[in-house]
């Protein structure tokens, strides 16, 4: 249940602190005074959508903050473990930021987190039912929904595998159109990447390649510079029959250096120094005449690597600007020959398996589909139950299944949903949507909200003046209803009914004043004698009587008597 609720700096609230309590609080005041801001700012700590037009002029920032608390294991509980949210306590505080700019700011227990994840907690915390929801028994394709809400996890396994497996029929069924449409375009396609994949393949092209030819290709087109350096290093180091070489003269200069080592550091250490020149010369030697015996020129070789290198410049014109990026490419459409040619060696088999996806998503639709019948039978009772306690005893209520003429695989189903209406006996029955009045969408869309209150574990339910186009004896019959409601969840109601006001068990007063050159809202939880005066005037209008005085404490009274009986009858039941 929502248990506090902080607003500040929203539309004309400047500041609101109020704490609810169980059972059924209403809400009234003067149209204007900011009723229904309250309960936007609860729709928007349950993820509703903001907007900068929410914070209060020359604020910064509108603040919204609400404390629920939830059962164990319930709804909430779940998708806070989900989550990863503490909430050891069994509670939650959810709080929203919307700033001029447009931004908003989620927390919930202090965590930030995103619009999403807060309506995915809110919406198990709090549910809002206003003017829109009639709108919605008056748009047919929300119908489905709707039923399928009320099976709930009777067909949510079967809803699931036919979503699964209408998925891949579609697929596939898109895969043989494809073929058929482009099949000349596949045909054009398929044998370019077996040309790019042969040539690229073929060419056996590997990284580095190029590199190492070029050094190769540099070292044949200087073959005769490198022969003159390499001959002319040996001559210097080895030198001739009667010309020492550099290596010759080190070996000299060495020994004369070791003769005198002993007789100073100084000269052991240039001896050591010549030493190492000597053995360094030494290996150089026989490196220049290792390099000399390999030395060869190829003429045929060289051609070989030209051409080779041409064959690579053309595959990097093609396919890319590197060896890597032209391998690369050929590993892609290597991966995408090798699934058009499966689909090719297929295609004989896509209509098989269109069919064959076909025959099986008729199959679980029509066990989707006996799974609705058998719940709208149960919606159907459930709500002629409950329009009953609303003085509609005599309107039908049915579910209304049709299947398209050709193709009748939806989506959502084979079957199309829509609820149909006869309000009088002897009429036909016809589209609820083209029939009910206003009072008869407020009447059947509080029967479903009874109904689903049940179920769906939803602690606190709010409804936005969902009494409208009532009175008389149907405006206490949706009073009593609602009442009946907060026997399980939290319910907060805004109103302007006499008759509803009277049921609740707490009763708070909206009012608009200008405060210095602002308008503010206030919020007044009302006594007794409040309470009356209160009545009187929403029974009344601007003169409130002593008649009108009297009423509303009969009403009270009456109100009382009805929640006393109910209580005794709820008691004898459990006993």
């Amino acid at each position: 249940m929502l248990q506090e609720l902080s607003i500040k700096n929203f539309a004309i609230i400047d500041q609101l602190d109020v704490a609810f309590k169980k059972g059924m609080t209403v809400l009234t005041g003067e149209t204007g005074a900011g009723k229904s801001i309250i309960i936007d700012a609860v729709g928007l700590l349950a993820g509703g959508r903001g907007s900068a037009n929410f914070v209060r002029t020359g604020t910064d920032k509108a603040i919204i903050q609400g404390s629920f608390s939830f059962p164990h294991g319930g709804a909430t509980y779940r998708v806070l473990d989900d989550l990863g949210i503490d909430h050891d306590d069994g509670s939650v505080i959810l709080q929203r930021e919307i700033h001029q700019n447009g931004r908003n700011t989620c927390r919930v227990n202090g965590m930030l987190v995103n619009t999403n994840t807060l309506k995915r907690i809110g919406e198990t915390a709090v549910d809002i039912h206003g003017q829109n929801e009639h709108q919605e028994l008056m748009q047919p394709e929300k119908h489905l929904g709707m039923l399928d809400e009320f099976a709930g996890d009777k067909i949510a396994d079967l809803r699931q595998r036919y979503q699964e497996t209408y998925q891949r029929y579609v697929q596939v069924q898109a895969t043989l159109e494809n073929k058929r449409t482009n099949e000349k375009e596949w045909a054009q396609h398929l044998d370019m990447l077996k040309f790019q994949v042969n040539e690229i393949e073929s060419a056996n092209l590997q990284a580095g390649e190029e590199t190492e030819l070029i050094a190769e290709r540099d070292r044949l087109d200087n073959f005769q510079k490198i022969n003159d350096g390499l001959q002319r290093t040996q001559l210097l180091l080895s030198g001739e029959d009667t010309t020492p070489g550099a290596n010759d003269q080190i070996s000299n200069a060495m020994q004369a250096m070791q003769a005198i080592a002993d007789f100073d550091p100084a000269f052991k250490q240039i001896a050591s120094s010549l030493e190492t020149a000597y053995y360094a010369l030494n290996d150089a030697v026989g490196d220049v005449s290792s390099q000399l015996d390999l030395l060869e020129w190829d003429e045929g070789r060289l051609d070989e690597i030209e051409r080779r290198l041409d064959v690579i410049n053309q595959l990097k014109r093609k396919y890319g600007d590197s060896e890597e990026q032209v391998l690369s490419y050929f590993d892609k459409i290597s991966v995408e020959l090798k699934q058009m040619q499966s689909t090719d060696e297929q295609a004989d088999d896509l209509e098989g398996q269109v069919a064959e996806q076909r025959s099986a998503l008729l199959q679980i639709g029509e066990q989707l589909s006996k799974a609705r019948k058998q719940a709208a039978t149960k919606l159907e009772a459930a709500i002629h139950g409950e329009l009953a306690d609303l003085y509609m005893d005599k309107t039908v209520f049915a579910v209304h299944f049709t299947r398209s003429k050709g193709q009748p695989i939806l989506s959502t189903g084979l079957d199309h949903v829509e609820f149909y209406l006869r309000t009088n006996p002897g009429e036909a029955m016809r589209p609820l949507a083209k029939i009910a009045s206003g009072g008869e969408l407020s009447r059947i869309m509080l029967a479903l909200k009874t109904i689903f209150s049940e179920s769906q574990g939803v602690t606190s339910i709010i409804f936005d003046e969902v009494d409208t186009g009532v009175s008389g004896r149907v405006a206490q019959a949706i009073a009593e209803k609602i009442s009946g409601i907060a026997r399980a969840s939290q319910v907060l109601c805004i109103t302007h009914l006499p008759q509803v006001a009277a049921m609740a068990d707490h009763h708070y007063f909206i009012a608009k004043k200008i405060v210095g050159e602002r308008t503010e809202t206030s919020l007044t939880r009302l006594g007794n004698k409040a309470r009356v005066d209160e009545i009187a005037r929403m029974s009344a209008g601007t003169q409130v009587t002593k008649l009108a005085l009297e009423h509303a404490s009969e009403l009270l009274g009456l109100a009382d008597e009805a929640k006393t009986k109910r209580n005794k009858q709820k008691t004898k039941h459990i006993n």
